[in-house]
């Protein structure tokens, strides 16, 4: 854990590549190994951000144990200038959603991390 489910309606060339890339990106920005990353991505669909079709994304991040308001406002700076290098998209142009679901709220390996780590 953790999961990033990325939106965007921006065209991305070679999406494995990119996908490589965003979960070490994530893994060393969120501090976790990246052996517990999950990334999914959304890419070239329809998407609208302040009415107009223009690059933009949506961010989910669902992480345990790490996500604490001071340190998402670091979290967000990283990812939108990710995002800006990688995708072109300006930082008013998307959101990124925290959600820390609490280790009993997922599952792994047949039972959930609050098990695991009890």
């Amino acid at each position: 854990m953790p999961g990033l489910d990325l939106k965007t309606n921006v065209t991305v060339a070679d999406e494995k590549a990119f996908c490589i890339e965003f979960s070490k990106f994530a893994a060393e920005t969120l501090g976790k190994p990246e052996d517990y990353i999950s990334v999914h991505l959304d890419h070239s669909k329809p998407l609208t951000f302040k009415g107009t079709f223009d690059p933009a994304f949506l961010l989910t991040i669902i992480s345990l144990d790490n996500l604490q308001p001071e340190k998402n406002e670091k979290y967000s700076k990283a990812f939108f200038a990710f995002f800006k290098e990688k995708l072109n998209v300006p930082g008013d142009r998307g959101y990124i959603t925290f959600i820390d679901p609490g280790r009993s709220h997922i599952g792994y390996q047949g039972t959930t991390f609050q098990a695991l780590w009890s």
